[in-house]
């Protein structure tokens, strides 16, 4: 199963009503079971280096089955994924990349950027949470 593009909007239009109420610009990506982009959304005045970090974290919570605030904690130095980072054309393992499930299929992910890590996170979640 894929994430349809109605799925995907949805997502998008409350990950974008989420960043307004918190007052932050944010770039947010949507990846579909394959990791493939499948909608982008960029806020006026998302940094725009942010829009590359975002498709790159949901592309790293779909390569690797999880969120990748917690790829992160296994890629420290000494830690069993340090250096997983350089693969894949280049990851993001810090927080706002999230997998999206319809029950218990992994259908895509969501990446966020453009606030502190747990602002997207927190924007990625609403998004999420409307699916």
């Amino acid at each position: 199963m894929n994430v349809t593009l109605h799925q995907a909007e949805t997502i998008v239009k409350a990950a974008i009503a989420k960043a307004k109420e918190i007052g932050v610009a944010m770039n947010i990506a949507i990846v579909d079971e394959g990791a493939n982009l499948k909608l982008f959304y960029r806020t006026d005045d998302a940094m725009l280096g942010c829009a590359d970090i975002a498709i790159k974290k949901a592309k790293t919570a779909r390569l690797f089955n999880n969120d990748s605030g917690e790829i992160g904690k296994l890629s420290q130095p000494g830690s069993s994924l340090y250096g997983i980072e350089q693969s894949n054309g280049g990851l993001i393992t810090f927080a706002g990349g999230v997998l999206l499930r319809y029950g218990n299929e992994i259908i895509g992910a969501i990446g966020v950027s453009g606030g502190t890590v747990e602002q997207d996170y927190e924007v990625a979640i609403a998004g999420i949470n409307a699916l």
